[in-house]
């Protein structure tokens, strides 16, 4: 097996650089080589065993990204970036900020011919499909309606190629079914979406059907699909802990507890958000993972794996190739 090189922003995201490196070195394994960038003294202690890049600064959180293209390109973020540009890594993972993540991107790693805007493609647990592409998860606060319809195809595109949908369906994420519903961003993208007919699009979707697995790829703009991504992440935490602590609240509840531990236990793993991890920043010469902000070291781990995954299924070649022709034409 071919080892993945994964760069890892050790100190991007609320818990690092701390769950950051514990995560990374959970997921060192054959076949999967986490890089640590950061300051050398701070990761050295805290990793021994993982080779560290080091990095004078830092981009934090509340950082602007135009702030920290102009006066942190030394920063962990900006380098690990470089070292996929540069081929000295195969992938970045980053629980950073994630304006910056897309700063670093564009500048270290470039952006793919005839793509006005990357953007974050995050699968999502679906009951009813394999998974759901959530796309824009986050990278663009701001969109126009043409950005919507790229946005279309590559999530069409992610969801042919690296899950393995034939002819997805693909949906706009608004709060009505009816074509006028939504505003008008929605409204424009859903005349530009509907006129091509390279897309199986299947009109509106509300949010209520995102978990259920109400089309194979759901699009909206950056702020909408953080807002999105992150409602369903707290809410699942939530029931499944009260779940929890429910069952545990009495004798009775412990003992039917003990005869649904299984089936609890294969539905946390499928729909807890440490599980997936986060999402594809696609649209690059070079793959990024955007994880979630407040990732633990087992988010962590997923991250680091999911980004191994898509090394491994050629995300960013083949997401080029059928770019090269579909979203070209559909560019603004």
């Amino acid at each position: 097996m071919t080892t993945v090189r994964v760069a890892v922003d050790a100190m991007g995201g609320d818990r690092a650089p701390d769950e950051i490196v514990a995560g990374a070195r959970l997921a060192h394994a054959d076949g999967i080589k986490p890089i640590l960038f950061g300051p050398r003294e701070v990761l050295q202690r805290l990793a021994p065993d993982l080779e560290v890049v080091h990095a004078s600064t830092v981009v934090g959180m509340h950082e602007r990204a135009a702030d920290a293209a102009r006066e942190k390109r030394d920063s962990s973020l900006f380098l690990a970036c470089r070292s996929v540009g540069e081929g000295e890594a195969d992938v970045v993972v980053s629980a950073g900020n994630t304006g910056a993540m897309l700063a670093a991107g564009l500048l270290e790693m470039g952006r793919l011919a005839d793509v006005s805007r990357p953007a974050i493609a995050a699968p999502l647990p679906a009951r009813l499909r394999p998974a759901t592409v959530l796309i824009d998860a986050g990278a663009n606060a701001d969109a126009r309606p043409e950005h919507l319809l790229q946005f279309a195809h590559m999530g069409a595109i992610f969801a042919e190629e690296i899950i393995g949908v034939r002819n997805p369906e693909v949906a706009l994420l608004t709060i009505g079914e009816e074509p006028e519903k939504g505003n008008r961003l929605v409204r424009d993208a859903h005349k530009l979406i509907a006129a091509d007919d390279r897309l199986r699009f299947i009109g509106n979707v509300e949010g209520r059907l995102l978990l259920e697995g109400g089309a194979d790829v759901v699009v909206c703009d950056g702020f909408t699909g953080n807002m999105a991504l992150k409602v369903l992440e707290g809410t699942i935490k939530t029931v499944l802990e009260s779940l929890r602590e429910e069952v545990n609240r009495s004798r009775r509840g412990k003992i039917g507890g003990a005869m649904i531990r299984p089936a609890y236990r294969g539905m946390r793993r499928r729909l807890d958000p440490d599980t997936y991890g986060g999402g594809y920043l696609v649209g690059l010469k070079g793959l990024g993972v955007v994880a979630h902000g407040n990732s633990s070291r087992n988010a962590i781990v997923s991250a680091i794996e999911l980004g191994a995954r898509g090394v491994r299924a050629g995300v960013v070649e083949r997401l080029s190739e059928r770019l090269r022709t579909r979203v070209g034409a559909a560019s603004p």
